[in-house]
């Protein structure tokens, strides 16, 4: 199941990308010809955002934040386990919190629309917030049981050859 989701968020964020890519050649060329695509910077921004929500949940399910593993690599599996737990139940609280909070605001934007694309609304851009919230809380919740299981090893000892 973590692989699947792994690899929807890795097309998803290729198919961010390409679009990306495709968005800013295309400015550069119009511009190039002496035109002006007025959409083109907010297009381009969005996509740069989206890409970047959908990444922290890519990240997530590869366990790839910025951390101190070496450190928690050294506790004792008691305490290990015990700061996992507690770093775990903050890390996706702290991310419920967020898409509460992010799907609130997007009654506040009802009504709203991009400058350059008025079709656009901008509760649909900015739905990203929640949507990647509750993407973080499912790779959480995914890797969780690895994560745990891992926490119960013995310490790492320095300079021990690895078998």
């Amino acid at each position: 199941m973590r692989a699947a989701y792994e690899t929807a968020l890795e097309w998803l964020l290729m198919v961010l990308m390409v679009v990306l890519f495709l968005e800013v050649t295309m400015g550069v060329v119009y511009r190039t010809f002496g035109v002006s695509l007025v959409w083109y910077d907010e297009v381009a921004s969005i996509l740069l955002a989206w890409i970047t929500f959908y990444g922290s949940a890519l990240a997530s399910v590869k366990r790839a934040h910025i951390g101190c593993p070496e450190v928690v690599a050294l506790m004792p599996p008691g305490v290990k386990f015990a700061f996992r737990i507690v770093a775990e139940v903050l890390t996706i609280a702290f991310f419920l919190l967020m898409g509460w909070t992010g799907y609130r605001v997007l009654g506040v934007l009802e009504g709203d629309s991009l400058v350059s694309l008025p079709d656009v609304p901008v509760s649909w851009v900015q739905s990203v917030v929640p949507i990647s919230a509750v993407l973080i809380v499912a790779a959480e919740l995914l890797t969780l049981p690895a994560v745990l299981r891992k926490s119960l090893r013995p310490p790492a000892v320095a300079g021990a050859a690895s078998q």
